[in-house]
């Protein structure tokens, strides 16, 4: 892995809330391979990927926006 990468939740390229998305970027890895592999984790564990997600909502912070700094 790249020196100083950090996982962000995209502002683009994403379909809810970038989880995903931010998973994919980090690994290097396809964002449909990552949903898809959630999906099926999703439904084998009885749906608690549900609360991994919303976790995962809560804890990854969204990426900068470039045009506007705080």
């Amino acid at each position: 892995m790249e020196q100083g990468k950090k996982l962000r939740r995209p502002r683009t390229g994403r379909m809810l809330s970038g989880v995903c998305a931010g998973l994919a970027n980090f690994f290097g890895l396809d964002v449909t391979l990552v949903c898809v592999i959630y999906a099926l984790a999703t439904v084998f564990t009885a749906f608690a990927g549900v609360i991994i997600y919303i976790i995962l909502l809560i804890i990854i912070p969204e990426e900068e926006n470039r045009y506007f700094q705080q």
